[in-house]
């Protein structure tokens, strides 16, 4: 037996590692990158491993020792090497220093992660000057390239990477002299704002966005706009980072025209990882864009439970219930459940920000389950745990919606 992971960082190496210990045969993981680790390989701080391996790691550390256990549990790596399409429904295309090549398998996840939307996407306007980037960009040129990236930054966006981005910036010798983001605070915690930008005298402009950037061959400026009035201001600069506002990278499940969910834009999954796909799975920041490197390794390590269930069973459940959301809740993983398996875990974001309110989780007229939150901040991660085995409609669909409390 052999499975294909398609991506090398946290959760397709914990993904790999698990299946090599359920005895699950050939574990084949194929990364674009030089070297497996995925994004925390560039994130040169501390915050990684507290959840899957119980200890404080800095990024390149973590990065590493995924590597190595993935080695050491007999995983083949074929870094440099990009699934560029499907050959057939079990069978993937390659490009690499080899040439391109198919390679099928017995069962397929997809561990592609995720990436921030660039200036383009987000389509600001303006001129076409250098000194703009996204926070990956940024980390890979300051960590892994060691180059010089500007001197006053600006930085778009106020939640957990934003910050990172002031931290990055710090470390190459650039100063955050904004940050800018279109909501009435910051999306983070108290304690890492003030480490990363407090401490600093970094302002945080609220209700504000980039309404254009200037400048000829370099960034020489942005002109913001405040988002209730239109009122212009300028702020001198040579660099622009856009932070956050995720999308998972799904072209590889696009080509393989899997099911997807309207919502998250990623591909619609039961609370085993099951695609739409016979055999094919997906986990981590593809299903839900972006949670942190430790998350999304723990997601790895729980889909790998579902394709060796596959692999030794040829098990694969009836189409599950679809599950959907109601502004402002923004998207929900996973986006279907098997109604033979008892509910878990759900993930969510909002839109916008919530108070005193109740997160419902309904089937049609009838309520599965209900928790109030004192505040839901937008961008940052929301825990749902449902649990419970109740006997779901396999028509209708299950409904995430924010109710006000009087």
């Amino acid at each position: 037996m052999t499975t294909i992971v398609v991506g090398g960082g946290p959760a397709g190496l914990a993904a790999a590692i698990e299946l090599r210990r359920l005895g699950a045969g050939r574990v084949v993981v194929l990364e674009r990158e030089a070297e497996p680790g995925g994004v925390p390989r560039h994130c040169d701080h501390l915050g990684f491993g507290l959840l899957d391996l119980h200890r404080l790691l800095g990024g390149p550390r973590y990065a590493a020792r995924y590597a190595a256990l993935a080695e050491r549990a007999g995983v083949e790596i074929r870094s440099r090497t990009s699934v560029t399409d499907w050959a057939a429904p079990m069978e993937v295309g390659t490009t690499s220093p080899r040439g391109v090549e198919t390679i099928s398998a017995d069962a397929i996840v997809l561990a592609t992660g995720c990436r921030e939307r660039p200036r383009s996407a987000r389509l600001v306007p303006g001129t076409r000057p250098a000194g703009v980037f996204t926070t990956g960009a940024l980390q890979q040129i300051v960590h892994l390239q060691r180059e010089r990236v500007g001197r006053r930054a600006v930085v778009v966006g106020a939640e957990h990477v934003s910050f990172s981005a002031v931290l990055t910036l710090a470390q190459a010798g650039a100063e955050a002299v904004a940050m800018v983001t279109e909501y009435p605070a910051h999306q983070t915690y108290a304690p890492l704002a003030w480490f990363a930008a407090g401490r600093r005298g970094v302002p945080i402009l609220t209700g504000a966005r980039v309404a254009a950037i200037r400048g000829r061959d370099r960034v020489d400026g942005v002109d913001l706009a405040d988002v209730a009035t239109g009122a212009r201001l300028a702020i001198a600069c040579d660099t622009v980072v856009f932070t956050g506002d995720w999308i998972p990278d799904h072209e590889l499940a696009r080509r393989g025209a899997l099911a997807m969910d309207g919502a998250s834009r990623a591909p619609r999954v039961d609370q085993a990882g099951r695609t739409s796909a016979r055999g094919v799975f997906a986990c981590g920041n593809l299903v839900h864009a972006a949670e942190t490197a430790d998350v999304a390794a723990l997601g790895g390590r729980g889909v790998a439970r579902g394709v060796a269930t596959f692999l030794h069973t040829g098990s694969w459940p009836a189409p599950p219930v679809h599950v959907t959301c109601v502004p402002p809740v923004r998207w929900v993983a996973p986006g279907a459940i098997d109604p033979g398996e008892p509910l878990d875990v759900f993930r969510l974001r909002v839109d916008e920000p919530c108070a005193n309110v109740d997160l419902v989780v309904a089937q049609g007229t009838r309520e599965i389950w209900r928790r109030r939150y004192s505040a839901l901040v937008p961008n940052r991660s929301i825990r749902a745990e449902v649990g419970g085995s109740p006997a779901l409609r396999a028509e209708e669909a299950l409904i995430f919606r924010i109710e006000a409390r009087s």
